[in-house]
């Protein structure tokens, strides 16, 4: 899941409050050219969203705002590759460890990011993304290179070009993919348009294939640190 969404470079996050609205929302991002997808559990009928569209095989498909190690279990059977959440909860992390999906918590400091981190957190949810992001993403990235972080929230087309020139790994897009007349509307020919746009924009960066390996992390096995 972390090598497709570094190729990818961005994933669909959808929250609303109807399924029958997610499902066409989110086939209409699909349709323009989203593969990461990520249901909320905050929608109604959220697991068995996650469960049929992760019998696309073309498609990654996790679970948001996931809060409770119970609910873990739960959207990894029905087949989520990922658990997002808001907050770094260490049962929460824990649990994706033992049932194999990756988890992305949610933070807004330094202190959060290293604690996801040494808590096993393959991805860092930049949650909220603080104003000046980008400069916040260096910031950070400078004195902790093993963050692999993924703001969803405060990017749109106009700005993602300087969020990956910082750094990051990935983007998520809620609102400025869902925008919230289009979801209202159920306008799905909307929705299709801004996703080839949002994801013309991540995609204007030229970067490596592949993830880089950082050079520094302390808590990496072999490094020395105690």
């Amino acid at each position: 899941m972390v090598d497709r969404l570094w190729h990818e470079r961005a994933s669909a996050i959808l929250r609303c409050n109807d399924p029958k609205t997610a499902k066409i929302a989110m086939e209409a991002a699909i349709a323009g050219g989203f593969r990461i997808v990520e249901f909320t559990m905050t929608i109604p009928g959220a697991v068995d969203l996650v469960a049929e569209f992760a019998e696309r095989p073309d498609l990654v498909v996790g679970a948001g705002t996931v809060l409770r190690p119970d609910v873990v279990d739960a959207v990894a059977a029905a087949g989520a590759s990922f658990v997002v959440s808001p907050v770094v909860d260490e049962a929460v992390i824990e649990r994706c460890r033992v049932r194999g999906v990756a988890a992305i918590p949610g933070c807004a400091t330094p202190t959060e990011l290293a604690r996801a981190h040494r808590a096993g957190a393959v991805l860092q949810k930049l949650f909220p993304c603080p104003a000046g992001g980008p400069a916040f993403v260096r910031s950070v990235l400078g004195p902790m290179p093993f963050c692999r972080l993924v703001p969803t929230n405060g990017v749109d087309e106009t700005n993602a070009v300087a969020f990956f020139e910082a750094g990051v790994f990935a983007v998520g897009f809620v609102a400025p993919l869902f925008e919230p007349a289009a979801l209202a509307a159920r306008d799905g020919a909307r929705i299709e348009a801004r996703a080839r746009t949002l994801l013309a924009a991540v995609r204007a960066f030229d970067r490596p294939g592949a993830p880089p390996r950082p050079a520094f992390d302390p808590w990496a096995r072999g490094s020395g640190a105690r």
